[in-house]
């Protein structure tokens, strides 16, 4: 699990701890959720498919919504740099690849 806070992948609670720090065991954690009415629903009892395609479009917006955007100056930052390593490293590559072209010839004639 994860601990970002707010995550939806997380439990409201956080960990499954008592109020004293121990450990709960799983089946006190079943009992507990349970009994604030938060337990699995029955098997009769699942919602629809458009409730379920909506719930995941909501879920999507909220993280979306998290995001920190990059402003127009980083993003030209970025590309510069994401550029010049790229033309950097093709650099290398065609130095080292003629060289041992040039390598080959010599010994192999």
């Amino acid at each position: 699990m994860t601990e970002t806070v707010g995550s939806t992948a997380t439990p409201d609670r956080g960990s499954a701890e008592d109020e004293q720090g121990e450990s709960l065991s799983r089946r006190d954690r079943k009992r507990a959720n349970k009994a604030a009415g938060n337990g699995k629903k029955q098997r009769g009892e699942r919602k629809n498919v458009f409730a379920r395609i909506g719930l995941f479009y909501r879920q999507i917006i909220a993280e979306l919504r998290k995001v920190v955007w990059p402003s127009r100056s980083d993003l030209t930052t970025y590309t510069t740099v994401v550029i010049v390593f790229v033309v950097v490293i093709m650099a290398l590559v065609y130095g080292l690849d003629t060289g041992f072209a040039e390598l080959a010839k010599l010994i192999f004639g």
